[in-house]
């Protein structure tokens, strides 16, 4: 059984169109002009990861919105869900970039960091 999917490579800024063959031994990429191609294809067709950005609510009258990320990234699949517990968060200031805003978000080890600090 061979399945084909042409996808562009996010691992370097060269943007590279991959085409990643699985094979029943397993896969095969070309189009990719480094190793990291080679290694982006085959978990984007494996297990796909994003790195997931967003803001929470906080007390400040200064910033009513404080811009958060997570720290690695995560199951694309997981995406909504996390968006949904991230929307719910209300944090009290001040906060550092870098704070964990989110421990161990559903589970795996990924946590959601403040992207920026706030003074107030």
């Amino acid at each position: 059984m061979m399945n084909k999917r042409e996808l562009t490579c996010i691992s370097c800024p060269i943007g590279c169109r991959l085409e990643v063959t699985t094979t029943d031994q397993g896969y095969i990429v070309s189009g990719n002009q480094c190793k990291r191609g080679e290694t982006y294809g085959i978990s984007e067709v494996t297990a796909p990861t994003r790195a997931l950005t967003s803001t929470v609510r906080t007390n400040s009258n200064f910033l009513r919105r404080l811009p958060v990320r997570t720290d690695k990234p995560m199951p694309k699949e997981m995406m909504s869900e996390a968006m949904i517990i991230i929307n719910k968060v209300n944090i009290e200031v001040p906060i550092k970039a870098g704070d964990i805003i989110i421990e161990k978000l559903l589970g795996t080890d990924v946590n959601i960091i403040a992207s920026r600090s706030t003074i107030e």
